[in-house]
């Protein structure tokens, strides 16, 4: 059975990063959205929410989605530049 709720160094781990990568990003609000729980206010992440973020992050990536991809846009046309002196 997985665990529905990460501490920071599990959720770290999970990611493949440092905890204080995740409590830098918590600090400056991006990365992966966590909250307090319980009466001393842990930081926790959502199993769920990190496996979204990453969805979320992969699909951002123009190198994991080729719709993004700036080498799959037709080159624009330019335009002749008409200059009147």
């Amino acid at each position: 059975m997985r665990q529905a709720f990460l501490s920071v160094k599990v959720a770290a781990e999970y990611l493949g990063m440092s905890p204080h990568t995740l409590y830098v990003w918590r600090h400056r609000r991006i990365g992966p959205p966590s909250f307090r729980m319980g009466s001393r206010g842990r930081v926790t992440y959502r199993l769920e929410a990190l496996d979204a973020w990453i969805c979320e992050q992969e699909r951002a990536d123009s190198r994991s989605n080729p719709a993004l991809s700036p080498l799959s846009v037709e080159p624009e046309q330019r335009s002749d530049y008409a200059t009147s002196a």
